[in-house]
């Protein structure tokens, strides 16, 4: 039995009239031909384990924070005098510093490129306090990059271009006899 056909979903340029520009003119929003657009990169691809475990991760963090937003909920509802409001309050202003002193910490490590034992490490109220620790830190890890040449031996690039190997053959028979 033939298969069919679907019809594509793609849609077809319309063969509206397009209007030419007089010569040493553009229209707006294109670009001549002497100006480039910049291409992009080829976006980095992420294997698919990589992002069903950031993924799963992400939901637990969202599940935690729904869980932590309904026990509030029923806190906050169920306080009944002010002492008890306050309380109740103050509990997630503590725990909102927490999280923003977290972030922060965060922040400045990634801006510094410090890994994640050494971001817990930072000492300082402000940001200010933090980013100058975080240089400090830096300058005590060695960079992770790659050697200045995997290269062994001479390059074409060193020295001496003017090799003749006459000459080197004959300077190896005179040291022979």
């Amino acid at each position: 039995m033939p298969e069919q056909e679907t019809p594509s979903t793609e849609e077809t340029p319309s063969s509206e009239s397009v209007e030419t520009p007089p010569e040493g003119t553009t229209p707006e929003g294109e670009q001549t031909t002497e100006e480039k657009p910049e291409e992009k990169p080829a976006e980095e691809t992420v294997p698919a384990d990589v992002l069903r475990k950031e993924l799963t991760s992400a939901n637990a963090e969202a599940a935690n924070y729904r869980t932590k937003l309904r026990e509030t909920e029923a806190k906050l509802s169920s306080a009944k005098t002010l002492e008890e409001f306050e309380a109740a309050t103050s509990e997630l202003r503590g725990q909102v510093e927490a999280l923003e002193r977290t972030i922060l910490l965060n922040d400045v490590a990634r801006k510094f490129e410090l890994p994640e034992a050494l971001a817990k490490r930072l000492t300082g109220t402000t940001a200010e306090e933090l980013e100058a620790d975080a240089k400090e830190l830096q300058k005590l890890i060695a960079p992770q990059s790659a050697p200045e040449s995997l290269a062994g031996g001479l390059t074409p690039e060193d020295g001496e271009n003017d090799f003749d190997p006459v000459k080197a053959a004959r300077a190896a028979r005179r040291r022979r006899y």
